[in-house]
């Protein structure tokens, strides 16, 4: 896959992220300048997981972004529907109860969590509207949903260079660290069709979550959205 078509086919992405798996993590911290850390650790922040609670962290990947919710004391379920991801994961952390997945039909019952979240993975899955649902399905009535995801720069000369100059020279910068530099290509152009921060609060409320709410991180590079179920 080279292109984010609207009707992405979930088992061309699938390919993608196991072909990446090897080098994921550190072919981020590259790409982001190192700030993908100060991200998770917004995410932690908005989750604000309390000791014993249930969390899912979907599109978990190799659960670098599932870790700290442990190192609280939360109950954190990493899920994601890249076996390769998983498997990298499960490697270094195996004391994490990894579980394969899919975003639009996950393998949990109602109610099942005090908080979900999902760092920049939901655009990733074919149906988001669906995945936001499933995730409100299997969050008990109360509990927190926490969306991390790149969305538009706020300030517009500036969103003028990112958009046009920064996510085509991603790939090129990808070559010289990933392990699958062509799967970036699909999540640059993934980024730019991204809707903006009121256009995921709008998805997240035709979800059926209540009070969404957004927070820009690095002038908008990244949203992070709330709501609750």
């Amino acid at each position: 896959m080279a292109r984010a078509e609207l009707d992405k086919q979930p088992s061309d992405v699938r390919r993608m992220f196991d072909a990446v798996a090897r080098r994921y993590d550190v072919t981020n911290d590259v790409l982001s300048l190192g700030q993908d850390r100060r991200w998770r650790h917004d995410v932690i922040e908005a989750v604000d997981p309390q000791y014993g609670e249930r969390v899912l962290d979907l599109a978990a990947g190799t659960g670098t972004s599932s870790q700290p919710f442990a190192d609280r004391g939360a109950v954190v379920v990493p899920c994601d529907f890249s076996l390769g991801m998983l498997q990298v994961g499960k490697q270094a952390k195996p004391h994490l109860p990894f579980t394969a997945g899919d975003g639009t039909q996950l393998p949990f019952a109602d109610e099942t969590f005090d908080a979900v979240t999902i760092s920049f993975g939901l655009r990733n899955i074919v149906d988001p509207l669906q995945g936001l649902r499933e995730l409100r399905r299997v969050t008990r009535p109360g509990g927190r949903l926490v969306v991390c995801e790149f969305s538009h720069p706020t300030f517009a000369p500036f969103r003028t260079v990112y958009m046009e100059y920064l996510m085509k020279a991603l790939p090129a910068v990808a070559r010289a660290v990933s392990s699958s530099p062509d799967a970036y290509v699909y999540l640059a152009e993934s980024i730019r069709a991204w809707p903006d921060q009121q256009g995921l609060a709008d998805l997240v409320a035709e979800a059926g979550w209540q009070k969404p709410e957004w927070r820009n991180l690095s002038g908008g590079i990244v949203a992070l959205h709330r709501a609750t179920r």
